[in-house]
C-alpha cells in the first residue's frame, strides 16, 4: 500500500554568508523541523544567509516511486538528492513536491535543501528555513497523485444534497475507486467506479445532513480508495462539511440561508518566540484565543497557510478568507516574490488551490493584497484576469471565489480590477462602501483589512482624549488611544463603521495577533498592531472586541482598565468594556458613575470615566436588562513584588516532540494582589522530560533573546513555552528572580497515544547575552511623582518643586530625567524644568495646562518607564512658539480636511483630499526668517505639492509664502528633510498654514533664525525709529535728520567679531558724518564713519574696529544731514 511518511527526523543544518559555495562537513549540526534558523538572533532577524540542511535517507526496494514533499520552506530553495539537483521552488509559502526516484540508488542516499534568505524579501518578518513538514511520499505505480480529489457539495433543494467526487489517479491497469462518507465510524453511503482514466467522476446523494456551521461545525469523512484487483493500493482522506454560502451584494454573507457579519482578523504565520517554525499545538491554542474574542474568520495575510490551519478552521468553525500574494510583477521590497511571479504564479495557484479547495471554512480565494499593479495602468488588470482564470482551471465548480485585498479603492483601474471579481476587499477605506455600493450595486463589498490601531499591552498614555501615536518609550497606549494615519480613528469606530454597513460581508481586523516586524510607528522588533501581543496575553482591545463580537446572554464579559497604581491625585482615565447593555463603576466602595451600552446602535461602546487616583479597589458591574449583575471584574492598587506566581495552561503533555505547554509567569505583591506593572528579570530553568522553547514577554523594545533562559516582564507577564520531548516523565520548572523565593512546579509527559516516528525533540533554549540591562538586575518597575506644593501656577507662584520616588526602593537603575510636555508628550512652550537628581523645579511661562514627565531608561539606551502628572497655569498672559527651534506638527492648533497621527509625533494628511493645517502664536522676532525645513515622510518617491501661507489660506489678509515641491526617494518610515525659502521673511507674531493635496508624514518645522550681524538690513526694517524728520518709502528711509536714531537689536558678532561695515546710501552732502553706536552687556561703544557725497545710492565700505558678541546697533544721524538710509551689513 502506498504510504506518506513525516521526514522530520535525523536533519542537520549549517548556514553559510551569501557568497559562500557550501558549509564544511563539520559545520552541521542536528536541529529539529520545523526549523526557523532566523529567530536565533533577535537582533539580526533578517540576517542575509543560506540555510543548508541534509538527511541522510535508506532505500531497500527500487520498484516504488518516491516524492518528497515539502509543506513549507522559505525561500528560493533548490534541493539535491546524491548531488543531483532534482526541483528548486522560489515562492516561500506554497507546497511543493519532487519526484525523486531517479536519482536515488539503493541503501543510503543524502537529501539536501539549499535555503537562499536574501533581505529584504517581505514586509514582515518571514522566517528562514524548512519551517513545515517535510514528507516522503512512496507510491506502486498505481496512485492518487497529491491534492487529486476534488469535492464539491451542493444543495438540491428538500435538503437534498450532492457529492461530486473528481478523482485524479496515474494507472497503469484497471482500477477502482471507491468513495465512502463516513459519519464518525459509520459509513453513510459509498460509491465504486471501474475504470483506467486519469480522471474519475463520481456522485453521493445524501439526505437530511448535520450542517456545517460556525457554531457546530460538523464534519463527515470522505475517504478515497484505489485497489487493484481487490487490494487496497492507495488511501485519501478528506473532511468535508454540508453547508450553504452566498455572498450578496445587499445582505452580506449567508450561511445555510442565515445573515451573518465576519468579525475576523488578519494572521501572519508566525508564532512569537517560535519564530516562523510551525507547531499544531501553538496554532491550535492561538485559534481558540481568537475564538474566545468572538471571531468568525480568518484572512491568511498574505499568503497561504499551513495545511493544518485550513483543518483547524474546519474543526473549530471558522470562515477562511485564503490569500496568495502582497505583490505581482511589481516589487514591494528589493527581494520579493515580484522576482519570480512571471514565471512561476501558475504552480503557486496550482499547489494552493488543489491544496485546500475541498474545505468547508474556505469562501474566497484572495490573489493579491494591496497589489501595485492594480491602480497603476491596465497590466493590473490583465493579470487579474490571468490569475482569476488559474484559480478557476483548479476550482472550477467554485468552492470559493476569487477576490482581491486593496488599499487603492478610490482610484479607477483597482475599480476595474475589482469590477472583474466582482468581490470587493477594501483596505482601510470604509468611508467608500456606501458611495461604492450604490456605484458598483453587482459589488460583494468587506473590509478585508480594517482596524490598524496600535496598543501596547499595560502602558497606558493620558489623557484618553488625545490620540498619541507615539512616545519617548517606543511604546503604544493600550487605553485606545494610539492610532495610525490610515487606520480607524479607534477600536470602536472600526465595529460601527462595518455595523453601519449591512450590506458588506464583515471585516477583517489588523491583526488578531501581533507578529514579528512592522513595529509601526517605530523602527523596534514587532508589531503593536495585534488585539494580542506575540506571547499571546490578550491586549485591552481584545476585550473591547470581544465585548461587541459576543452575547451576553450566552457568556456575559466586563473587563476594567487600565490597572490600578498610578500617582496621587493623578487623573486617570478608566474605561469598561462589557457585552452588557449596562455598567456601573466603583471606586473603594463608591459609584463613581454608570454607562448604559448601546451595541446596536451607538458609538460609543466602552464605558468611559476620569477618576483621580487614590490608592484602593476599583471595581466594574454589568447588568442585565433587570438589573441583575452577570458579571464583574476589579483592579487592585499593589505594592512591591513579593513572591513568583506560575500558571501553566495544562499540567500534562503527550511525549510526542511538539505538544506545548504554555506556562505565564506573574508577580504578586504581599497582599496577594497580581503586580501588574512589574518588570522582573527571570531565569526559568527546565529539566526532566521537558524543554524551554521559547520565552516571550510581548515586549517589541525588549531585544533579548526568545531563545534564552532569562527575560524581564513586561506589564508584569512573561511567557515560558515548555515542549515535550520522545519520553514520558516528570517535568521540573524552576523560576528565580533577584530578591525573591524560587518558585518551582512539577509538570508531566505522558506517553503519546500514537507511536511517534518522524519527529526529533533536540533543540532547547539555552543562555544567551542579555541586551536589556543585565544579570541580576532589578528593575524599576514604577516612578511616583511627588507633589507636596501643589499642581497650580499662578502670578504669585511661577515655581514648584516635585519630587521623584523609585519603585522597588532598592532598584538597580535610580537615574531619572525630567521634562514638562504637553498631552501628546511634545516639549511644551509654558513651562520650563530644572533638574536635581530625583528633585526638579518647574517654572511656568505662560497659561495652560502642561504635563510634568519623570522616566526611566531602566538599564537600557532608550526610555523605558514614563510616570507623569498633570499641572495648571494661570494669570501669567500668553507663551509663544519658537519658529528657530524644533516645533512639532503635533502642536497644530487648528486643521480643515482629515488629519492623523503621523510616526515620532508628527501629522498625516489625507490621501484623497485637501489637508490644511495651522500653527498660531509663532513669534519670530522683529528681524524674523524666510527659511523653513521640512522633515517629511513620503510614501512614495513621486513628487508632492505643499503650500506655505502666514494665515489661513484663502483669508483676505492672508498670503501665500510658497508652493513647493517636495521629492525624495522613499524611505519606509523615515523623514527626509527639505529646506524651502519663503517670498518674504517672517515677522513678529504670526500664524502659519501648510496645505497639502496628497498624503504625506510632516514631522514639523524649523526656521532658520538668520544672524543679523551678517544679514543685508534694510532702514525701513529697523526694531525702532527715534527722531521724526524722516520719510519712508519701499526702498529706503530718506531725507533724514534733526537726530534720528535707527535702532537694530540683536547682532552677534561672535568671538571672531566684525571689523568692515558696509553700508548703502545717498549722501546730498559732501561729508555726512554717522554715528554708530554699539551696546552690549559689557557696555557702550561709538564709532564714526563719514559717508561722502553721492548722486544715488551707492555702497561703500568703512573700515571699523572690531565689534565682538552680541550687540545692539544704533545708527544716529546729526541735524540738517538729508541722508538716504537704504541697508548695512557687516564683514569679518
Amino acid at each position: 500500500m502506498n504510504e506518506t511518511i513525516l521526514l522530520n527526523d535525523y536533519w542537520k543544518f549549517a548556514k553559510t554568508e551569501l557568497d559562500r559555495e557550501r558549509p564544511e562537513h563539520d559545520e552541521f549540526m542536528p536541529v529539529d523541523l520545523p526549523h526557523d534558523w532566523l529567530i536565533e538572533d533577535s537582533q539580526n532577524l533578517y540576517e542575509n544567509s543560506i540555510g543548508w540542511y541534509q538527511r541522510r535517507l535508506h532505500i531497500n526496494d527500487m520498484d516504488q516511486l518516491y516524492f518528497l514533499y515539502f509543506d513549507g520552506v522559505y525561500m528560493d530553495v533548490s534541493v539535491f538528492v546524491n548531488g543531483n539537483n532534482v526541483g528548486e521552488w522560489k515562492y516561500g509559502y506554497s507546497a511543493f513536491e519532487f519526484d525523486i526516484t531517479r536519482a536515488l540508488q539503493v541503501g543510503d542516499n543524502l537529501i539536501e535543501v539549499k535555503v537562499v534568505h536574501q533581505a529584504p524579501n517581505s514586509r514582515w518578518y518571514s522566517g528562514a528555513g524548512i519551517y513545515r513538514n517535510v514528507w516522503l511520499k512512496v507510491r506502486n505505480q498505481n496512485y492518487i497523485p497529491t491534492d487529486g480529489v476534488y469535492v464539491a457539495i451542493s444543495e438540491n433543494g428538500n435538503d437534498e444534497w450532492h457529492v461530486n467526487i473528481e478523482t485524479e489517479a496515474v494507472v497503469q491497469e484497471d482500477v477502482q475507486i471507491k468513495q465512502q462518507l463516513f459519519d464518525h465510524n459509520e459509513e453513510i453511503i459509498s460509491s465504486t467506479n471501474t475504470t483506467r482514466e486519469f480522471l474519475s467522476k463520481q456522485k453521493l446523494i445524501m439526505r437530511h445532513p448535520n450542517r456545517w456551521s460556525i457554531d457546530q461545525p460538523y464534519l463527515y469523512r470522505l475517504v478515497t480508495t484505489l485497489l487493484v484487483r481487490g487490494k487496497v493500493i492507495d488511501v485519501v482522506e478528506n473532511r468535508v462539511g454540508f453547508r450553504s454560502i452566498k455572498l450578496d451584494p445587499n445582505y452580506g454573507f449567508l450561511l445555510n440561508g442565515k445573515r451573518i457579519k465576519l468579525n475576523g482578523v488578519c494572521e501572519h504565520h508566525d508564532l512569537g518566540a517560535l519564530g516562523a517554525a510551525f507547531n499544531p499545538v501553538a496554532l491550535r491554542r492561538r485559534l481558540q484565543i481568537l475564538k474566545d474574542m468572538g471571531v468568525n474568520g480568518i484572512r491568511t495575510a498574505h499568503n497561504m497557510p499551513a495545511k493544518e490551519l485550513m483543518h483547524l478552521a474546519d474543526e473549530m468553525g471558522f470562515i477562511v478568507i485564503s490569500e496568495a500574494f502582497d505583490m505581482w510583477e511589481r516589487p514591494k521590497t528589493t527581494y520579493d516574490y515580484a522576482r519570480f511571479f512571471k514565471d512561476w504564479y501558475k504552480k503557486d495557484i496550482k499547489s494552493w488551490v488543489r491544496r485546500d479547495r475541498n474545505h468547508p471554512s474556505l469562501i474566497l480565494w484572495s490573489i493579491g493584497n494591496e497589489i501595485y499593479d492594480t491602480h497603476v495602468d491596465e497590466r493590473g488588470q490583465e493579470i487579474t484576469r490571468m490569475l482569476v482564470n488559474e484559480v478557476k482551471k483548479h476550482d472550477p465548480l467554485e468552492n470559493a471565489k476569487p477576490t482581491i485585498g486593496s488599499n487603492y479603492m478610490p482610484w479607477e483601474n483597482a475599480q476595474k480590477c475589482a469590477d472583474i471579481v466582482k468581490i470587493a476587499g477594501y483596505n482601510y477605506a470604509e468611508k467608500y462602501y456606501h458611495k461604492h455600493h450604490k456605484e458598483y450595486p453587482d459589488w460583494v463589498i468587506y473590509g478585508s483589512e480594517t482596524a490598524s490601531t496600535v496598543q501596547s499591552r499595560g502602558i497606558y498614555h493620558f489623557p484618553y482624549e488625545q490620540s498619541v501615536l507615539s512616545d519617548d518609550d517606543q511604546q503604544c497606549s493600550s487605553l485606545g488611544n494610539s492610532t495610525t494615519s490610515w487606520g480607524a480613528k479607534s477600536t470602536e469606530a472600526c465595529i460601527t463603521d462595518d455595523r453601519d454597513a449591512p450590506f458588506s460581508l464583515g471585516t477583517f481586523i489588523w491583526t488578531g495577533f501581533d507578529y514579528i516586524g512592522e513595529p509601526t510607528p517605530y523602527h523596534t522588533k514587532n508589531s503593536y498592531l495585534g488585539q494580542i501581543d506575540t506571547a499571546t496575553f490578550p491586549k485591552d482591545s481584545y476585550y473591547v472586541y470581544q465585548s461587541a463580537w459576543t452575547n451576553y446572554k450566552d457568556k456575559p464579559m466586563i473587563h476594567l482598565f487600565p490597572y490600578w497604581d498610578f500617582n496621587e491625585g493623578q487623573l486617570i482615565d478608566v474605561r469598561v468594556a462589557s457585552n452588557a447593555p449596562n455598567v456601573d463603576l466603583q471606586l473603594n466602595g463608591k459609584s463613581i458613575g454608570t454607562y448604559a451600552i448601546d451595541h446596536q446602535r451607538g458609538k460609543q461602546l466602552v464605558g468611559w470615566w476620569k477618576v483621580p487616583y487614590e490608592k484602593g479597589e476599583l471595581k466594574a458591574f454589568a447588568y442585565d436588562e433587570q438589573g441583575n449583575v452577570i458579571a464583574t471584574d476589579v483592579r487592585h492598587s499593589f505594592s512591591d513584588p513579593a513572591s513568583i506566581h506560575l500558571q501553566p495552561d495544562k499540567s500534562t503533555l503527550k511525549a510526542d516532540g511538539q505538544d506545548l505547554i504554555f506556562m505565564e509567569i506573574t508577580m504578586k505583591d504581599k497582599e496577594g494582589h497580581v503586580v501588574e506593572n512589574a518588570t522582573n528579570r527571570v531565569e526559568v530553568h527546565v529539566t526532566g522530560a521537558g524543554r524551554l522553547v521559547g520565552l516571550d514577554n510581548g515586549d517589541s523594545t525588549d531585544y533579548d533573546s526568545y531563545k534564552g533562559t532569562s527575560r524581564r516582564l513586561f506589564s508584569g507577564k512573561l511567557m515560558a513555552i515548555i515542549a515535550a520531548k520522545l519520553e514520558p516523565g516528570d517535568i521540573r520548572v524552576e523560576v528565580s528572580s533577584e530578591g525573591l523565593t524560587p518558585e518551582k512546579v512539577e509538570l508531566r509527559a505522558v506517553l503519546a497515544e500514537e507511536e511517534v516516528l518522524g519527529r526529533t525533540a533536540i533543540q532547547e533554549n539555552k543562555r544567551k547575552p542579555i541586551i536589556m540591562g543585565k544579570l541580576g538586575e532589578i528593575p524599576v518597575r514604577k516612578i511616583e511623582i511627588n507633589t507636596p506644593s501643589g499642581r497650580l501656577f499662578t502670578k504669585e507662584r511661577t515655581e514648584i518643586e516635585v519630587h521623584a520616588t523609585v519603585f522597588p526602593a532598592n532598584a538597580s537603575y535610580q537615574d531619572v530625567e525630567w521634562r514638562v510636555v504637553t498631552d501628546a508628550g511634545i516639549d511644551t512652550n509654558i513651562a520650563t524644568i530644572e533638574q536635581n537628581g530625583k528633585s526638579a523645579i518647574i517654572r511656568a511661562l505662560g497659561d495652560g495646562d502642561f504635563r510634568v514627565r519623570c522616566t526611566s531608561k531602566n538599564g537600557t539606551d532608550n526610555v523605558r518607564l514614563i510616570s507623569e502628572i498633570e499641572f495648571s497655569a494661570e494669570g501669567l498672559g500668553k507663551a509663544f512658539k519658537n519658529p528657530y527651534e524644533f516645533v512639532s506638527a503635533g502642536l497644530y492648533d487648528d486643521s480643515e480636511g482629515e488629519v492623523t497621527n503621523g510616526n515620532e509625533r508628527g501629522i498625516a494628511s489625507s490621501r484623497d483630499g485637501v489637508t490644511m493645517v495651522g500653527f498660531r502664536d509663532i513669534d519670530f522676532g522683529s528681524y524674523g526668517s524666510d527659511t523653513i525645513t521640512l522633515p517629511i515622510f513620503a510614501l512614495t518617491s513621486d513628487s508632492y505639492e505643499i503650500e506655505i501661507w502666514e494665515g489661513k489660506p484663502q483669508i483676505e489678509e492672508s498670503s501665500l509664502l510658497a508652493n513647493v515641491i517636495y521629492q525624495k526617494e522613499s524611505k519606509w518610515n523615515v523623514y527626509q528633510p527639505e529646506t524651502y525659502q519663503l517670498s518674504k521673511r517672517l515677522q513678529g507674531i504670526t500664524s502659519l498654514w501648510f496645505v497639502f493635496k496628497d498624503k504625506v508624514h510632516l514631522k514639523g518645522f524649523e526656521f532658520a533664525k538668520p544672524n543679523r550681524a551678517w544679514e543685508r538690513n534694510y532702514a525701513n526694517e529697523a526694531d525702532h525709529v527715534y527722531g521724526d524728520q524722516y520719510k519712508q518709502t519701499d526702498k529706503a528711509m530718506i531725507d533724514i535728520g534733526n537726530n534720528v536714531t535707527f535702532t537694530f537689536d540683536e547682532l552677534d558678532f561672535g568671538e571672531e567679531g566684525a571689523s568692515k561695515l558696509i553700508l548703502s546710501g545717498q549722501s546730498p552732502l559732501d561729508k555726512n558724518t554717522i554715528h554708530v553706536r554699539f551696546t552690549s552687556a559689557d557696555g557702550e561703544e561709538r564709532q564714526i564713519i563719514e559717508f561722502s557725497h553721492s548722486e544715488d545710492f551707492e555702497e561703500r565700505i568703512f573700515d571699523i574696529e572690531v565689534v565682538t558678541g552680541k550687540q545692539k546697533v544704533e545708527f544716529i544721524f546729526l541735524p540738517g544731514s538729508q541722508f538716504h538710509f537704504q541697508w548695512f551689513r557687516f564683514e569679518k
